[in-house]
C-alpha cells in the first residue's frame, strides 16, 4: 500500500501535513511532528509586522455551546506570529533542514512589497523546500485590509514567483468573495498550490462584562464543524485548477482526511486535532486512511483521489419526487414527543403510548429521524406502506 503523494512539486510519504502554527514553531516541535508521522511541516509564520511577534496570554479557549442533545465546540485562539525576526527565522530554517528528513515549508506574511521579496529570498537561501504565503491570517493579513483584496493576492503571488525558484503555495482565507476566482488568479501568477483554507475570524462576547472575551478583540476559530466549507469549495475548484490543493479545516480523524482526498485535495493540513489530542493523533489519522484503502482495495491514494467529484449532482439533477414517509417503531418509541414538536407538516400525532405518523401528510423530509433520541423512526418508500 502506497500513501505517497505529490504536492507543489514535493514528493511526500503520505498526504498529512502539519499546518502552520506553534506545532511547527520550533525545530523540536517539528521533530515531534515528523516522529508522529507527518509527511511535511509548515513552519509558524514569519510576520513583517513586529507587534504580532509577541502573543498575549491566555490565547486559547474552547467555546462550548450546549442545547440539550445538541452540542458544539470551537477552538477560539489568538495565536500570533513566530516570535523571531527574519534573520533568526532563517537560522532556524537552516537548522530544521539539517535535523529533519521531511520537507519543511516556510510561511511568511508581509505588509510591503519589499518585505514579500526580501523574506521570500531569505527563506529560499535558508533551504526551505517550499514557501507558503500567508495572505489570510485571521489576525493580520491582506485579506482584511478592505482594499482590492483578490487582485492584491494575485499580485503578491506574482511578485514572489519572480523572486524565488522554490515552490510557492498561497494560503487562502475562507472569507473571500470568490475563493475560486482568487485560486485561479494565483495559479495564473505562477503559484504551485493553494491551501483551502485558513481559519475563520470571529468574536465572542462575555455578556456579564459586556466585552470581548479573553484578549479583548477578534480571534480565529475552527474545529471539527469547519470541514464542510472547504469540502464545498475544493470540490468546486478541483476541475478548474491545474495546481495542487491542500485541504485545511476540521481534520480530526482518518475519515475526514479521506473525504478531502475524495473531492480532489492532494494533501490535508492538520492543526486543531493535534492541539486538542496531541501529536499522536497524526498516527491515528494515517491509520484511518490505511484502513479505508484496505477496505476498498486501493493500493495508492491516486486510485481514489477525486472519486466523489463525478457524483456531486447539479441543482437540476437532484431527485425531487416525494417517495418517502416516516415510520415509527412502536417497540422503540418512548413517547417523548420530540418528533411531534419538530414536524412542520402536522404528520405526527400523539397516541396513548406512542406517537404515530399520518402517511398522507408526511413530506419525507427526514427531520424526525434525526431528532429522535431513541432511533425509533426510519424512512421507508411509500410503496412499502
Amino acid at each position: 500500500m502506497d500513501l505517497s503523494v505529490r504536492y507543489a512539486k514535493l514528493r511526500l510519504k503520505n498526504p498529512v501535513i502539519v499546518a502552520s502554527s506553534h506545532l511547527a514553531g520550533t525545530v523540536e516541535n517539528m521533530k515531534r511532528c515528523e516522529d508522529a508521522g507527518a509527511a511535511a511541516v509548515v513552519a509558524k509564520s514569519l510576520f513583517e509586522i513586529e507587534v504580532v511577534r509577541k502573543a498575549p496570554t491566555p490565547r486559547f479557549r474552547i467555546l462550548h455551546r450546549n442545547f440539550g442533545r445538541y452540542r458544539t465546540w470551537s477552538l477560539y485562539s489568538y495565536e500570533q506570529a513566530s516570535e523571531w525576526g527574519p534573520e533568526r527565522y532563517a537560522e532556524e530554517m537552516r537548522r530544521a533542514k539539517e535535523e529533519l528528513e521531511i520537507p519543511v515549508i516556510a510561511s511568511i506574511n508581509c505588509k510591503t512589497r519589499e518585505g514579500w521579496v526580501q523574506y521570500s529570498k531569505m527563506m529560499e537561501e535558508a533551504g526551505a523546500d517550499a514557501l507558503e504565503l500567508n495572505v489570510s491570517c485571521p489576525h493580520s493579513s491582506i485579506t482584511f485590509t478592505g482594499l482590492n483584496v483578490e487582485e492584491e493576492i494575485g499580485e503578491v503571488a506574482g511578485l514572489v514567483r519572480s523572486a524565488v525558484s522554490i515552490p510557492i503555495i498561497v494560503k487562502l482565507s475562507p472569507m473571500l468573495t470568490s475563493p475560486l476566482f482568487v485560486a485561479r488568479s494565483v495559479e495564473a501568477a505562477g503559484a504551485d498550490g493553494v491551501v483551502m483554507f485558513n481559519r475563520f475570524t470571529g468574536l465572542d462576547i462575555d455578556v456579564e462584562s459586556e466585552s470581548p472575551i479573553m484578549h479583548g478583540t477578534y480571534a480565529g476559530f475552527g474545529g471539527a464543524w469547519s470541514i464542510y466549507y472547504p469540502l464545498r469549495w475544493i470540490s468546486a475548484a478541483r476541475e478548474h485548477l491545474k495546481i495542487d490543493i491542500a485541504a485545511s479545516g476540521g481534520v480530526m480523524c482518518g475519515e475526514d482526511a479521506v473525504k478531502y482526498l475524495l473531492v480532489g485535495a492532494n494533501v490535508v493540513q492538520v492543526c486543531t486535532a493535534i492541539y486538542l489530542m496531541g501529536f499522536e493523533v497524526l498516527g491515528r489519522i494515517l491509520e484511518g486512511i490505511r484502513e479505508f484503502m484496505e477496505r476498498k482495495g486501493y493500493q495508492s491514494v491516486d486510485q481514489f483521489r477525486g472519486n466523489a467529484l463525478g457524483k456531486i449532482l447539479k441543482t437540476e439533477e437532484v431527485f425531487r419526487e416525494h417517495i418517502y414517509v416516516a415510520e415509527i417503531d412502536p417497540e422503540k418509541c418512548t413517547n417523548c414527543g420530540l418528533c411531534y414538536r419538530s414536524c412542520m407538516y402536522s404528520a405526527i400525532i400523539e397516541g396513548k403510548d406512542r406517537h404515530e405518523v399520518i402517511g398522507e401528510r408526511c413530506d419525507g423530509c427526514g427531520l424526525c429521524v434525526e431528532v429522535c433520541p431513541a432511533s425509533a423512526i426510519r424512512l421507508i418508500t411509500s410503496r412499502d406502506l
